[in-house]
């Protein structure tokens, strides 16, 4: 059983949706290494509307321009396993943003062989919170 209380480091990647790593999405590519590196747990959020570096603004509420739409990929771990992971992300990451902030864990538990992300196992809320257990 894996418990994370106390100070921990979230990493947040924002990269657009259409972005790619070898024919995947690379948001996916991201999740699956971070599972592989023996992370935590790892969400992804597709944004509705944003822009980056282009300044050009995508949203959902037009079709032409909701083809590339923001995706956030939240990892929170302990700031040890959290930037040893960076290496990672320097390698996969061409164009995007990648933040590192403080935070403090509450309450995670995950249980022996869940696939589950910060969501938790299927059938939970799946928010990436851990609310409601």
């Amino acid at each position: 059983m894996t418990r994370l209380t106390g100070p921990a480091l979230r990493l947040t990647v924002l990269v657009g949706e259409n972005d790619r790593r070898h024919h995947r999405p690379l948001y996916s590519e991201i999740v699956h290494r971070a599972r592989a590196a023996g992370l935590a747990g790892a969400s992804v959020f597709r944004g509705i509307e944003g822009f980056g570096a282009s300044s050009l603004v995508h949203t959902a509420r037009l079709l032409s321009l909701s083809e590339d739409l923001p995706v956030a990929v939240v990892i929170v771990d302990t700031e040890e396993r959290v930037r040893a992971f960076l290496p990672q992300l320097d390698e996969l990451v061409v164009e995007g943003l990648v933040v590192l902030d403080p935070c403090e864990v509450i309450r995670y538990v995950g249980r022996d062989g869940d696939s589950g992300g910060l969501g938790g196992p299927a059938g939970d809320a799946g928010d990436g919170t851990g609310a409601g257990r």
